[in-house]
């Protein structure tokens, strides 16, 4: 942590050092915490899914999908270390229009998200003590812990905590995929592109491609870089290694639980439901196959992926929040170096966004998530990634970037490859919507 501190003081005098630092894993850190917070229930369960009813068919996806998500996280973290700015400060520049996006953006989807996350930590909390509390105390004690720890916790703490969780699912997840026994012939041919011969097959593996690690944390991966304190082009290298450890990891966690949805699902001809409580469903196949203590070890790994969403978001979208109103109130500039000063997470907008994921949502675990917000919340999330994909390209391609760091030919290409591909799961979310019970 000497490198952070050192560089964060010279954020601070205003004349960081860009000298360019060599790739090395010692400084690892905001990749993990990318991965944790990116991969949740809802992706292992939508990768289950993929394994159960297609084999290992869609094994390429899952890895087309890792390579693209790479492309939208190097480019945020490369925007904020070669311009000094912010994303949101880059947003900014191009127009009201992407800050109205992005107030409506987190105001809805906070409200929505924070229920979901609480609901998801608790579900396998009361999975490994049946009869304790109902499932939405469980819910409500998984956001004020997350609350409490954010809060009280500056990056450095976060990061750890973060690491450590990412380990324990990290054994969960290959632990399971060792002990359904892959076939491994099967699982390299299923790196071949071939599309399954189903109806809607398409679609399928495009959702596929989309779903692995993240939607707004790819955003919120600059803002976590420039927290570990890297605030200038000297870090460069050091962040393209981070984010490919980052995606390396995120691309394990679904290939195992793509592997467990093959060999365990498909081959049984088992289906299991969509949402979080389809990995409930598996831990009672886990159990009845290989008995109680691989289930509850699974439970532990369950826990541990929706815990690190919930405080990965409670911190890194404040954070973003943050520095949303930073960057409208007078003397206030939206740059990287107060990032890695940490006065963002001490500041009334950081909390004040933290006490919005937290109590508001508190009520939709009582009382059910009213109609017409769901469907702003799925439009809104659906909108997301086709914005940041298409902004980046904007941004990193004009004189906004100095022009050693602009777009190369590749990353254009998988940033319009992901804009597409995010512009098409965009409209199908839009389409699919019961807009005739809306209004």
């Amino acid at each position: 942590m000497a490198d952070t501190t050192e560089d964060t003081a010279a954020a601070r005098a205003g004349g960081p050092d860009s000298t360019p630092r060599k790739a090395s894993w010692k400084y690892i850190g905001p990749g993990i915490v990318v991965a944790a917070t990116g991969v949740g229930a809802g992706d292992l369960v939508a990768t289950l899914i993929a394994g159960s009813s297609f084999g290992y068919t869609l094994l390429w996806a899952a890895v087309v999908g890792c390579l693209v998500k790479i492309s939208l996280a190097e480019a945020a973290g490369r925007w904020h270390l070669s311009t000094g700015r912010t994303l949101f400060d880059g947003w900014a520049s191009l127009g009201r229009w992407t800050t109205s996006f992005f107030a409506v953006y987190l105001v809805v989807w906070g409200f929505v998200y924070g229920a979901a996350a609480m609901s998801s930590s608790a579900l396998p909390l009361q999975a490994l003590f049946p009869g304790f509390m109902d499932l939405e105390w469980w819910g409500v004690a998984c956001g004020l812990v997350g609350l409490a720890f954010v809060w009280f916790n500056k990056y450095a703490v976060f990061e750890k905590v973060m690491t450590v969780l990412v380990g324990v699912m990290f054994v969960v997840t290959v632990y399971l995929a060792i002990r359904v026994t892959p076939n491994l012939g099967e699982a390299f041919a299923g790196l071949l592109p071939v599309l399954p011969d189903e109806k809607d097959s398409i679609l399928n593996t495009l959702g596929l491609i989309g779903g692995v690690g993240g939607t707004i944390t790819l955003a919120a991966y600059g803002y976590w870089v420039n927290a570990k304190g890297w605030t200038d082009t000297g870090w460069m290298k050091v962040m393209r290694l981070d984010n490919r450890v980052a995606y390396a990891t995120t691309g394990i966690f679904v290939v195992a639980m793509l592997f467990v949805g093959a060999e365990l699902l498909h081959s049984a001809n088992v289906a299991i439901a969509g949402g979080d409580k389809g990995l409930i469903q598996l831990t009672d196949i886990l159990e009845a196959e290989y008995g109680t203590a691989t289930a509850k070890f699974f439970l532990i790994g369950f826990f541990a992926t929706s815990f690190t969403s919930l405080i990965g978001v409670w911190h890194g979208v404040s954070l973003m929040f943050a520095d949303f109103v930073a960057r409208f109130r007078r003397g206030d500039q939206a740059k990287g170096a107060r990032i890695a000063a940490g006065t963002r997470e001490r500041s009334w907008p950081f909390r004040a966004y933290l006490l919005w994921l937290t109590f508001p949502p508190i009520v939709l675990l009582f009382q059910g998530q009213p109609f017409r917000l769901i469907i702003l919340y799925g439009v809104l999330g659906a909108a997301f990634l086709p914005f940041l994909a298409g902004t980046l390209l904007w941004l990193l391609n004009s004189s906004r970037t100095p022009r050693e760091w602009r777009n190369g030919r590749l990353s254009n290409a998988m940033l319009a490859l992901a804009g597409l591909l995010f512009l098409v799961l965009c409209v199908k979310q839009i389409w699919d919507q019961p807009w005739s019970e809306f209004f």
